[in-house]
């Protein structure tokens, strides 16, 4: 039987105020990569087909950072209306 492609969120939406950054908190730097990126490529290496990424505060940014990357799509959450809010908007 054939394997059925896998599916990822990312839930990346949040201000991460406590940061004290203007940058969406998925994209601070650790060892000169975006937090964000360690978890798209940690995901592609186990094999994860699609991944959908929720964006938010400064979606342009995170979008920026993981565009062009194969199997990444973006979800808006224009509203930051808590994680099971962020979750619906992948329904589509």
């Amino acid at each position: 039987m054939p394997e059925s492609p896998s599916l990822a969120v990312v839930l990346a939406a949040g201000k991460g105020t406590r940061m004290k950054s203007e940058l969406p908190k998925v994209l601070t730097p650790v060892c000169g990569r975006s937090m964000v990126a360690y978890v798209v490529d940690a995901l592609h290496a186990a094999g994860v087909d699609k991944i959908v990424v929720v964006v938010g505060y400064r979606a342009e940014l995170v979008e920026q950072e993981l565009g062009g990357r194969p199997g990444v799509e973006f979800a808006l959450q224009a509203e930051q209306l808590g994680t099971g809010h962020a979750v619906m908007m992948c329904r589509e």
